[in-house]
């Protein structure tokens, strides 16, 4: 009896850490992405994000990836500065959700801003990467 609580006990341990690396992995993927965002690197953001992407602002304004990619191509925004604290990860198998606070300077039509946001993106496993699904910000 003894042994089979020492395997179930090593099996819970190897899943609670295997659970951590995606984790890291995971918040390594959104730091990148908005790395990506103050690079202008369309490629990356390509790759990064879904063919669904809904990524919400913090006034309303919805863009969708293809939205997303020519908004940046054309300068209709940039960002200068993406700083993210308190993150958390919740992963349910191929699906995570992320929840963050961040401090990002951006500029749309030639007018640049800060904001402190909570955040929250979903991010969707597709094989071994993760890939932005959805986003929606909030005034904080």
């Amino acid at each position: 009896m003894k042994f089979y609580f020492v395997i179930l006990s090593l099996l819970f341990f190897i899943s609670a850490v295997a659970q951590t690396a995606d984790e890291k992995k995971l918040i390594e993927t959104v730091k990148e992405f908005h790395q990506a965002l103050i690079q202008k690197n369309t490629i990356a953001l390509n790759q990064q994000t879904d063919k669904a992407l809904s990524y919400g602002h913090s006034n309303g304004w919805v863009q969708s990836k293809k939205d997303l990619i020519k908004d940046f191509e054309t300068g209709y925004i940039s960002y200068q500065g993406f700083k993210e604290d308190s993150i958390t990860v919740a992963i349910n198998e191929n699906m995570a959700n992320v929840r963050f606070v961040a401090d990002v300077t951006a500029t749309m039509k030639e007018t640049t801003s800060n904001f402190h946001l909570k955040v929250l993106e979903v991010w969707v496993k597709k094989g071994k990467r993760w890939v932005l699904f959805a986003r929606q910000a909030i005034r904080g």
